[in-house]
């Protein structure tokens, strides 16, 4: 390890840390590895490590709650599965790509080492940190990490969307409100990113490396949320009834009137045509509509919500919940409803597409896709599914069939202005048009006539 600076000269870097940016004098090199520029780190940065251990980023898991049988739980990306490339168990080295740690390869990855956390991959300020896709974290070899190392300063957007944009296997796949063209957004993309400014860290960043927002774990625990009005006020409008919109209208139903609106993303994902020999034109987006390794794809650009009620929490289907394979299975359902005065209508982009599952068993399959015997080299859907199924402790029978899923991502991101909003006729009409439809809501039609839901 390069030798350690002196107490006073680590006081200093403390003190100046939001305004430091170049360390070129602290970070001299050369490194052996990553992991060493770490250490490097962590020796004038004393105890970030233990605060970054106990958080959602580093963890992939929630807080511990108490479940409605009592037990107590984590829940996160770690143990959720998803309707884009299944779950993480079997498949580290290729989803822990965007971890913010260095070699989580598979189940033995030793979360309380802090030499494992990638400092680099938020803090770099040169723009060219890469990691490897496929190598369970670890930076390119050809990058220049003294250079790297030596630049870092403050979270800018780049460091967030490399990932969070990227999810899925592309930009703008998975979440729909969140693509590369936030990197560089207008006012009329992003009233946030785009007209303010903001980084995403001015929303998002907490206390002690939190950060804040709806992940899995957030939902199943109701905490860790970011609402508007930590920012705005509870009526910030100047007509009265808007104000009183907000009692059962989220903000974000009006001021996100449609996502992906440069960046196309995937909304259908059929698993269960993977393996073919064909060929494919891609779409009016330029879109790929099948892959031999992945299956059929569907893509939508302007995408017009869905909307449900919701009140911050949600349920997720958990490794090995039974279903009737005659129904769609539901990867999360919304908490929230009607007669909820905590549940506001809340925009989501709904995901949905056919996934492998154990045909007697009755449950859904964690497939190894990547590496060795996974399906991605075999096309052997079996040898694949007996596989995933160990890492999670979990039997297969050896019978598999596809399931339609459906899975619900909140929409907060593509934030428009007030002269951009949805009008008042897009949902009330007096030809009863609208894109809300009132009588699945629960209403009696719509409340302009029948009346509010708290009558």
């Amino acid at each position: 390890m390069r030798k350690l600076l002196n107490l006073f000269t680590a006081l200093l870097i403390v003190m100046n840390i939001s305004a430091q940016e170049d360390h070129s004098e602290y970070m001299e090199g050369p490194f052996s590895s990553p992991q060493e520029i770490t250490a490097t780190c962590l020796a004038c940065h004393e105890g970030i490590d233990a605060s970054i251990m106990k958080t959602r980023h580093w963890n992939w898991l929630g807080d511990e709650f108490k479940n409605s049988d009592g037990e107590m739980v984590r829940f996160g990306k770690q143990n959720v599965i998803n309707n884009f490339c299944v779950a993480v168990p079997s498949n580290w080295p290729r989803c822990t790509s965007c971890h913010i740690g260095y070699g989580w390869k598979d189940d033995s990855f030793d979360f309380a080492n802090g030499e494992n956390i990638d400092c680099l991959i938020c803090h770099d300020q040169t723009g060219t940190y890469k990691k490897v896709p496929t190598a369970a974290g670890m930076p390119v070899e050809s990058i220049d990490l003294v250079k790297i190392a030596q630049s870092v300063g403050p979270t800018k957007k780049a460091n967030c969307i490399v990932c969070h944009a990227n999810g899925g296997g592309g930009t703008g796949v998975k979440h729909g409100d969140m693509d590369e063209s936030l990197l560089n957004a207008t006012a009329e993309l992003d009233v946030h990113m785009g007209g303010a400014g903001f980084e995403c860290a001015d929303c998002h960043a907490g206390e002690n490396h939190k950060i804040l927002g709806a992940s899995h774990g957030s939902l199943m625990e109701g905490t860790n949320h970011i609402n508007c009005t930590d920012c705005h006020t509870e009526k910030p409008h100047e007509k009265k009834i808007l104000n009183t919109h907000g009692s059962s209208i989220a903000c974000e139903t009006c001021h996100i009137p449609t996502f992906a609106r440069e960046m196309a993303t995937k909304t259908w994902w059929d698993w269960s045509t993977a393996g073919q020999d064909k060929t494919v034109d891609n779409d009016e987006f330029g879109k790929p509509l099948y892959s031999k390794k992945k299956g059929d794809f569907v893509w939508g650009m302007n995408v017009i919500p869905e909307y449900a009620w919701h009140n911050g929490q949600a349920d997720y289907y958990q490794f090995g919940d039974k279903f009737d394979p005659a129904n769609v299975v539901e990867l999360n359902s919304l908490s929230g409803s009607f007669s909820d005065p905590n549940s506001k209508i809340t925009p989501f982009k709904v995901m949905r597409g056919k996934q492998i599952y154990d045909a007697e068993n009755n449950y859904l399959v964690v497939p190894k896709l990547f590496g060795s015997g996974g399906y991605w080299k075999t096309f052997d859907w079996n040898a694949a599914s007996e596989l995933g199924m160990q890492s999670i402790d979990l039997a297969y029978s050896g019978k598999h069939g596809f399931i339609e899923t459906e899975m619900y991502w909140p929409i907060n991101h593509m934030v428009v202005s007030g002269e951009q909003t949805l009008s008042c006729t897009d949902c009330h009409n007096k030809d009863g048009e609208s894109r809300l439809d009132w009588k699945k809501l629960g209403y009696d039609g719509d409340p302009m006539k029948t009346g509010g839901r708290f009558k």
